[in-house]
């Protein structure tokens, strides 16, 4: 099992691609601590993976909220012994232009997105340090790389977190922490729902994909299991890209 003896924190962890990866990673073995406001599907997820067999509770944390965070870095210690891997999943989305964007908006969609990976990587990293290393994988998004109307707050949230992995990697890579994040493309999730519901908008998402679809949460949470296990361990500072192509005629990449 690629995270045998591995305490991972996945934020965000209650459905989507976070409760994917939190069924992937306990599946290779790791203890896994499930955060999230959602606590009625938090506790479902947790529960599903007990009864596979797997270890997994569930913090019920805004992750905006230090002292939310803080609990469940503590509860994690408590319950598995220390952190090896977090993995900086919670987000939301917000489909506005700059000048139509309400200040609370605009604070709150950089206070889940962008604050929260902060809040978890500052609670987080003193706690890696003690067990020697670990690694930090940060949900961003192929609109890090590129934007797209109407998506203001953010397309600026998801740039931080790009620069937000670079600045940590380079902070922390003598203690052996890796940090890396994920730009993923539209993916099949709670928070694209409402956008998949009207009429042609996935046929049209799909058209913007090399690959002529959109992705799956498990093809993220595969990616995010590469960068925390061993296998990454080269593997500091990089801005993967997981979006069937979205990105390539654009970045090159």
């Amino acid at each position: 099992m690629r995270l045998m003896h591995k305490v991972a924190i996945i934020t965000g962890g209650a459905s989507g691609i976070g409760r994917a990866a939190a069924i992937l990673f306990a599946g290779e073995g790791a203890c896994v601590v499930i955060a999230d406001v959602q606590g009625e599907a938090g506790q479902a997820a947790a529960a599903t993976i007990v009864h596979a067999g797997g270890r997994a509770i569930f913090v019920r944390a805004d992750v905006a909220s230090d002292g939310d965070v803080k609990a469940v870095v503590d509860t994690a210690q408590n319950a598995f012994g220390g952190i090896d891997i977090l993995f900086s999943n919670a987000g939301i989305g917000l489909s506005k232009s700059a000048t139509d964007t309400r200040l609370e908006e605009w604070q709150r969609v950089l206070d889940i997105n962008l604050t929260g990976a902060f809040l978890f990587a500052r609670h987080v990293i003193p706690a890696m340090k003690r067990r020697g290393g670990g690694s930090i994988v940060i949900d961003a998004s192929a609109n890090g790389l590129m934007a797209e109307a109407d998506l203001a707050a953010y397309c600026a949230s998801k740039g931080g977190l790009i620069a937000l992995t670079r600045s940590l990697a380079l902070d922390y890579g003598r203690d052996n922490i890796r940090v890396n994040c994920i730009c993923a493309g539209y993916i099949d999730t709670p928070i694209n729902a409402e956008y998949f519901d009207a009429p042609g908008a996935r046929e049209r998402a799909a058209r913007l994909h090399a690959l002529g679809r959109v992705g799956r949460p498990e093809e993220v949470a595969y990616a995010a299991l590469f960068l925390a296990s061993d296998e990454a361990s080269f593997v500091t500072g990089s801005a993967m890209t997981v979006d069937g192509g979205l990105t390539a005629a654009i970045t090159g990449g």
